[in-house]
């Protein structure tokens, strides 16, 4: 379960983390108040549970008081990836003289924590691993033991710190992975840990996501898990009775199963992103699979969509049926892969061969997923 990023702050203000001022708001008079109180400029953060609010203007800075009142009324009510934004935070702009990352995460294949720390914060943990892997220290910790004081110093030491600096780092990246431990973390992560121009270091950011099973464990916490785990889509999903789960990346995918739709996803991540996980049970109808197609074109950016479809009990040529109508009448112009078979394989394949669907009768996901990549690289 992920936390809004003041649920985080809280959190991290509880375990000795430092954070900067902050309040929330719901209207643009309410955050102008807060401004004053807090003096100016300041910066204006949606509240949604994603990413990516920089880049779709859900970040923004204010430097006099109807400033804050125009920003603030502009950012709630729009979407970020999705996402409704019902309140925006309101906190103090920091001048920085230098930024870091600090991090806790689960190792998914050794089921222990990984404490992870680099001097450049402020971009995605993921670029500094792809240009500057040198620049990342990361430990794993044993889960008994926690990450103790000198282990949280030798890494800030392996990172070039030294004297007061060294020692105020590691205090925090133990502060930090105390949030993580005491509240069934599953991730805890600043970016950017800012060292500020009077010489104080402020989380100015934190991201937080928490096991939901334990939250019976944690009532002083006061949280509803509700439906703050869904992406607007995949609530989508729910409603139409499939499985689906949101990502990042721009490649739709259809699969009639969990494990054939997670090998896919694996495939097509070997060079693209998926945009989606989406199975959709034993259950295919032309209805069911009109709506799925609107489901995963309905994610802005989607540049291709991959069927990976097993007709055993599923009525396979009825799917395609759905599918091809949804691309008639909704003018679907973009690349769309199919891989079927099974129960009425010879029927599917014509019905999508005549709708303009690129059809892979090999049954390896491989080799499909290769007919996909060739036509991305021949749209670009």
């Amino acid at each position: 379960m992920r936390l809004y990023e003041y649920e985080g702050h809280e959190l991290f203000s509880r375990e000795g983390v430092p954070v900067p001022d902050y309040a929330l708001a719901t209207s643009g008079r309410e955050a102008r108040e807060k401004a004053q109180e807090m003096g100016l400029p300041v910066v204006i953060k949606a509240q949604v549970l994603t990413g990516g609010r920089w880049l779709a203007g859900g970040v923004r800075t204010a430097a006099s008081l109807e400033q804050v009142e125009y920003v603030a009324d502009s950012i709630l009510g729009s979407l970020i990836r999705g996402f409704p934004v019902q309140q925006v935070m309101v906190t103090p702009k920091v001048e920085s003289v230098r930024e870091f990352y600090l991090g806790v995460t689960v190792d998914e294949y050794q089921g222990e924590p990984v404490v992870i720390l680099s001097t450049e914060g402020g971009v995605s943990i993921n670029e500094i691993a792809r240009d500057h892997p040198e620049l990342i220290i990361s430990r794993r910790v044993p889960i008994t033991t926690g990450l103790l004081p000198f282990e949280a110093q030798m890494m800030a030491r392996e990172a070039g710190l030294s004297g007061r600096e060294m020692v105020r780092v590691a205090n925090i990246l133990g502060a930090l992975y105390n949030v993580f431990s005491k509240y069934d973390g599953l991730t805890a992560e600043i970016n950017p840990l800012v060292l500020t121009t009077q010489g104080n270091y402020v989380a100015v950011d934190s991201k937080v996501e928490i096991d939901e099973l334990g939250l019976k464990r944690h009532p002083e916490l006061n949280m509803v898990l509700g439906d703050r785990t869904y992406t607007p889509l995949e609530k989508k999903g729910r409603d139409i009775g499939v499985t689906y789960v949101e990502m990042d990346g721009d490649i739709a995918v259809i699969a009639s199963g969990a494990g054939l739709g997670m090998a896919t996803i694996d495939i097509i991540g070997r060079r693209y992103s998926p945009a989606n996980f989406l199975e959709t049970g034993g259950a295919i109808t032309a209805d069911l699979l009109y709506k799925v197609m609107g489901l995963v074109l309905q994610k802005e950016g989607v540049r291709a969509v991959f069927i990976n479809v097993y007709g055993g009990i599923n009525p396979i040529h009825e799917g395609a049926k759905g599918v091809v109508r949804y691309m008639k009448e909704h003018g679907v112009t973009i690349p769309v892969v199919a891989k079927a078979l099974g129960n009425h394989q010879e029927e599917t394949w014509e019905i999508f061969r005549k709708n303009g669907v690129t059809v892979v009768t090999d049954v390896s996901t491989e080799k499909a997923v290769e007919e996909l990549f060739r036509l991305l690289g021949e749209s670009q």
